[in-house]
């Protein structure tokens, strides 16, 4: 009898993904551009919500898929992500601020629409409720135009560190002891993941009575010793732009990842949330 995968051009991956809960049973994978490092990578788009791959590989492992067995013990899982991280350069490149100039009010259209990815039409149905959080919102004749107001994005952003700062605790005993100012500081760097550092950054860090160059010395140092404790292994094949679900995916190579040793204790904050997309510096 024939093996399930046997026509695959690539070999099967396992992936952990919200079941889509619409009629044709599928969610789509977009490609958009990395909110800080304008790459191009895929993000999965299901039941109204926008999801982030993430990618985690023991030492040693297989999977048995029935009667194959995948060889590449890695996994694929999905989290959720704040859509406003992802949407927030393009109204950003949007308004066409200058100086003292607030910029314009553009409709949401205008602003999702950018050449070679057609992946933004997508979030059309989930853009404006979330945008307006962010943005300044004027209605003419039915139709609403959206400028992002700066006052709104910090307010946001404060909101967001102070949220993470609260859950942080809760990863370890490690995290619970420590004080206010290194919990806000390792908030920021969770949200310096998805977020460009102009001009935002210097603000937050304003804002919130911290310096800036507290925060680059502790991302150099982190990603030092990230390096140094890992050794590279070559990325799985990751979800390529369509559609996905009933179990299965399209596939594309990825990019070479590097991998944590075997854990013996607390890993760096930062670690902990790093993405398939990154290549793990």
């Amino acid at each position: 009898m024939a093996s399930w995968c046997e026509n695959m051009v690539l070999p099967p991956r396992v992936l952990i993904a919200p079941r889509p809960s619409s009629a044709n049973g599928q969610g789509n994978i977009l490609s958009l551009r990395h909110p800080k490092l304008e790459e191009e990578i895929q993000y999965l788009f299901s039941n109204g919500r926008l999801h982030e791959f993430n990618w985690f590989k023991e030492r040693y492992g297989s999977w048995f898929l029935g009667d194959y067995v995948c060889e590449d013990g890695s996994i694929y899982y999905c989290t959720v992500v704040d859509p406003i991280f992802i949407l927030l350069p393009l109204f950003e490149a949007a308004r066409m601020s200058n100086g003292k100039d607030l910029g314009k009010f553009r409709q949401l259209d205008e602003i999702l629409y950018i050449e070679g990815y057609p992946g933004y039409q997508h979030l059309m149905s989930i853009a404006g409720n979330h945008m307006e959080l962010v943005c300044e919102v004027k209605e003419v004749a039915n139709m609403k135009f959206f400028r992002l107001d700066d006052s709104k994005v910090l307010t946001w952003l404060c909101c967001k560190v102070h949220n993470i700062k609260e859950v942080i605790p809760k990863f370890g005993k490690n995290y619970a002891a420590q004080g206010e100012r290194e919990l806000l500081k390792d908030a920021i760097q969770i949200i310096r993941e998805n977020l460009k550092d102009e001009p935002w950054l210097p603000v937050l860090c304003k804002k919130l009575q911290l310096d800036i160059s507290e925060i680059n010395e502790t991302t150099k140092s982190n990603d030092t010793s990230f390096c140094a404790e890992s050794s590279p292994i070559p990325a799985p094949a990751r979800p390529s732009e369509g559609n996905i679900g009933n179990g299965s995916a399209k596939s594309s190579k990825g990019r070479p990842a590097k991998k944590l040793k075997a854990e013996v204790g607390s890993k760096n904050i930062k670690d902990m949330f790093r993405r398939v997309t990154r290549s793990g510096t």
